[in-house]
């Protein structure tokens, strides 16, 4: 209960009441439980008061001091408090809806579970102040300062935030669904698990930002600079990114399905089990940009800008190759590599039995003696659709192809899977005849209507095999190559 004293006092008004403050320092007052409602205290001096559980509602507040004052579970309804001062002031619990708050200094202040529905904090300071479970829906906080205020599980549904200071603030598990942050700077701040389903974000600063698993399904995230943000697991479904800046940012697992990207930047963002299912990115700058397993199912993708900012645009359309077509513009060595790959490299097929082995690697070594990079495959493993498509791969990219049917596993159906697609590739077919097996795998003279597939070349002996490699082997496959791959006329 308030001190009737000091409660007498205060009905006496402001300039009684603060004259008594300045000659008794030392007092603190208590006007607890006090019935104060639409009292004008304008500019009163109210520091470290005890107004816990006071009703002063449509009470004017304005100008006062109220710094370091327990305004626990008060009534503040409809109150005006533009300009006043309530900076560490112990206010949880408090009911200020509709109270005007209108550039009043709340650092540090405790409000944690208040109430501040359509509350108007515009230009209000809020600096480190502790607004966890507040409920600030359809509140005005535009030009606020909330600089590492703790905002964790609030409600700020439909909440004007524009122009306001959310930086290094903590929004975890808060619900800003439809919240507006038109051109609001969230920079470092964290909204992991946030709700931000339909949320106007557009030319906010979201830089480096924690996004981690929060909704933003439907959100507004135009021209944002969300450098480096961290969307980990974050739903941005429906969300329109258009002309965003998401340089640096990550977004692992993050499912962008039917979101719009046209024109954003890309650039050294990480997309890594990104879904971009139906989503547009047309137009997009991917500069460095990091694309690995990818659900890309209906993208829409065109003039993809793999350069850097103020170089010549070098434009693709298609996201998993430009990667690789950037490296290859860039990249000298790598044209080496695939130089070699596409003009030296012999593909050997065959089954690395202990006897076949020996076998195998002295036509590897042979083959790097002539300047050949020999490329071996071993048929050891079952035939599945994933072997087949790798031999598939490593034989297009080989000048040509030797197969050991000496093993009777060393099976032709590899070989099949890609001699009807690969005609430029020539194979070459080795066997030697044992007591057991004197006959190759019948199913090769099937493949032999392909025209770069030879005729078998049979040996006797390693030794044999070796001796006559270039003549009986290399040579009738590079022949083959000549007449498969015949050089082309160049464009005059």
């Amino acid at each position: 209960m308030a001190n009737s004293e000091h409660e007498a006092i205060l009905k006496q008004g402001v300039e009684v009441w603060n004259k008594w403050r300045r000659d008794n320092p030392d007092k603190n007052p208590n006007l607890s439980n006090m019935y104060l409602v639409e009292v004008d205290l304008n500019g009163a001096d109210l520091s470290g008061t005890n107004l816990s559980g006071a009703n002063l509602s449509g009470t004017n507040l304005s100008g006062a001091n109220l710094s370091d004052a327990i305004l626990y579970g008060a009534d503040l309804r409809y109150a005006n408090l533009q300009l006043a001062i309530l900076n560490n002031t112990i206010m949880s619990d408090v009911d200020l809806s509709n109270a005007n708050l209108n550039d009043t200094d709340l650092s540090d202040a405790d409000l944690s579970n208040a109430n501040l529905i359509y509350a108007d904090l515009s230009h209000a300071s809020l600096t480190n102040a502790n607004l966890s479970g507040a409920n600030l829906n359809d509140a005005d906080l535009s030009h606020a300062h909330l600089n590492d205020a703790n905002l964790s599980s609030a409600e700020l549904c439909n909440t004007r935030l524009w122009y306001a200071n959310l930086t290094d603030a903590d929004f975890s598990n808060t619900d800003l669904r439809n919240a507006d942050f038109n051109e609001a700077d969230l920079s470092n701040a964290n909204f992991s698990e946030a709700n931000f389903s339909r949320a106007n974000l557009s030319n906010s600063h979201c830089i480096g930002v924690n996004f981690n698993g929060s909704n933003l399904t439907g959100a507004d995230l135009t021209s944002a600079h969300l450098n480096g943000a961290n969307f980990n697991n974050a739903n941005l479904t429906h969300a329109n990114l258009s002309r965003a800046d998401l340089y640096g940012a990550d977004l692992y697992k993050a499912d962008l399905s039917f979101a719009d990207l046209t024109a954003s930047n890309l650039s050294r963002a990480v997309l890594v089990e990104t879904n971009l299912d139906r989503a547009n990115i047309s137009g997009c700058r991917i500069y460095g940009t990091s694309a690995w397993e990818l659900n890309i199912n209906n993208l829409t993708q065109s003039n993809l800008i793999i350069t850097k900012d103020g170089e010549p645009e070098i434009t693709v359309d298609n996201l998993e190759i430009a990667q690789f077509v950037y490296l290859l513009l860039n990249n000298s060595k790598l044209r080496s590599v695939i130089d070699t790959l596409t003009t030296k490299s012999v593909l050997i097929l065959g089954r690395f039995t202990p006897e076949r082995k020996s076998v195998l690697d002295g036509i590897r070594e042979a083959l790097r003696q002539r300047g050949y990079v020999p490329m071996l495959f071993d048929f050891d493993k079952p035939a599945n659709r994933d072997l087949t498509e790798t031999v598939k791969t490593l034989a297009g990219l080989a000048r040509f192809v030797i197969l050991d049917l000496s093993d009777p596993n060393s099976s032709p159906h590899e070989i099949m899977s890609f001699a009807e697609q690969l005609l430029s590739v020539p194979v070459q077919g080795i066997f030697c005849p044992t007591v057991a097996h004197p006959n190759p795998y019948p199913m090769y003279e099937h493949i032999r209507r392909y025209p770069q597939v030879l005729p078998i070349y049979r040996y006797e002996t390693a030794e044999d095999l070796m001796a006559t490699l270039e003549e009986k082997v290399i040579k009738p496959a590079e022949a083959k190559v000549i007449e498969m791959r015949p050089p082309t006329n160049p464009v005059l």
